[in-house]
């Protein structure tokens, strides 16, 4: 069995994987090769470690450990290399999967839409639209009349009620105006500066009244 066959596993059906299939076994690879540069560099570690020790006391094994390790990092950067491809194909491969996902639920809402629309004549719509605004426009003109005062004020024009009422107010303005200048022209009496004589008693009064009498008797005389 082929390398790719042993990551992807055998298709005997020669159905093609779907697209979450596939993703999902680039994934497990993904992980795989994960651990295996973990190992990698582990082993470049223990190595390295063996290089030092054995540099003056065996250098024999000291090359060795250097070769050993050589063929590690190799191996590394080969596993780096396929990490970035698989990794470039599986977010093709998410970006293709939802973009299926998305063409798929546009057709579907165009489905719908079609569906919706179906049982709909164009003309039909023009005419219900033409009858709603009619009877938009009815319903604020029978608004408008319920709202308009009726009555007695109703007989007036109000612009010809605000001039006569402006020509009352001068003319009640006027009138006060010529009371307040005639009160001005009009000279007061002045207070008289002697006190009233007093008011004369009784008893002269009938004395005076006894005089009058006689000088009456004597004239007739």
């Amino acid at each position: 069995m082929s390398l790719f066959g042993k990551i992807f596993g055998s298709n005997k059906s020669g159905k093609a994987p779907t697209a979450q299939e596939a993703i999902q076994k680039l994934r497990e690879t993904e992980e795989m090769l994960a651990k295996k540069q973990e190992f990698l560099e582990k082993k470049i570690d223990q190595e390295l470690i063996t290089a030092k020790k054995n540099g003056t006391k065996n250098k024999r094994a000291a090359l060795q450990a250097l070769k050993r390790k050589k063929r590690y990092e190799k191996q590394l950067t080969q596993i780096d290399g396929t990490l970035s491809t698989i990794e470039f194909q599986r977010e093709a491969l998410e970006n293709a999967n939802t973009n299926t996902e998305v063409l798929k639920n546009m057709g579907f809402a165009a489905k719908a839409m079609k569906t919706a629309h179906e049982n709909m004549d164009i003309d039909k719509v023009d005419d219900l639209m033409a009858d709603i605004t009619e009877q938009q426009e009815l319903a604020q003109e029978i608004s408008d009349v319920i709202s308009r005062p009726v009555g007695f004020g109703e007989e007036f024009d109000e612009d010809e009620l605000l001039t006569e009422l402006e020509e009352l107010e001068q003319e009640e303005l006027d009138k006060n105006l010529l009371e307040i200048a005639g009160t001005e022209d009009v000279p007061l009496p002045s207070v008289p500066s002697t006190s009233l004589p007093a008011k004369p008693a009784k008893k002269k009064v009938e004395e005076d009244e006894d005089d009058m009498a006689d000088l009456e008797a004597w004239a007739a005389n």
